[in-house]
């Protein structure tokens, strides 16, 4: 089944009350992908950078070959990457004017996250680390960036990766 667009339906969508809502589409093939936890890592990312309900965010898993359209077309790269992130109303938009109840008064589209996991996969058995637990660095990763963060700078790098490590590692404890 496919939508509109000739691709498959979101995977997922969630809205609960009071909770930020993240699209989910699997757009690949070459590895499983459980969407929904994926979805409920972001939404709880999402929570923990304090985002209020009416902000979205969409996260995509694509194939290399879509990724490397994506790195060429946007970041003038050369082939797949792990990891692109496509900001769109930011963080100021969704944190300021907001209504009575926390929310803002029109939806905040946060942005677009695009993870493939054929290079995520790679770098996890490189580093020695699990497919899983790259796929949830990754998203992490591409949530800070679509929330401004950036690791160009060595300062803002060490900033950066010490909040992806707090966030996995409170995000984990919650799920124990």
């Amino acid at each position: 089944m496919s939508g509109a667009d000739g691709q498959p339906p979101p995977a997922a969508l969630r809205h609960a009350p009071g909770e930020p809502d993240v699209v989910g589409r699997d757009e690949q093939s070459e590895l499983e992908i459980d969407v929904d936890s994926m979805i409920e890592l972001a939404r709880a990312v999402l929570r923990a950078e304090g985002l209020p309900a009416g902000c979205e965010l969409s996260l995509r898993f694509v194939d290399e070959e879509a990724m490397t359209v994506l790195n060429r077309e946007h970041m003038g790269g050369d082939g797949a990457t792990d990891v692109l992130a496509f900001p769109i109303d930011g963080v100021e938009a969704a944190t300021g004017g907001v209504t009575a109840g926390g929310a803002p008064e029109m939806p905040v589209l946060l942005g677009d996250v695009v993870v493939c996991p054929a290079v995520a996969r790679r770098n996890a058995e490189a580093g020695g680390a699990s497919t899983l637990d790259e796929l949830a660095l990754l998203v992490v990763h591409g949530i800070l960036h679509v929330l401004g963060m950036d690791h160009a700078e060595p300062r803002e790098a060490a900033a950066m990766q010490a909040r992806q490590r707090a966030l996995l590692a409170d995000l984990r404890a919650t799920d124990a």
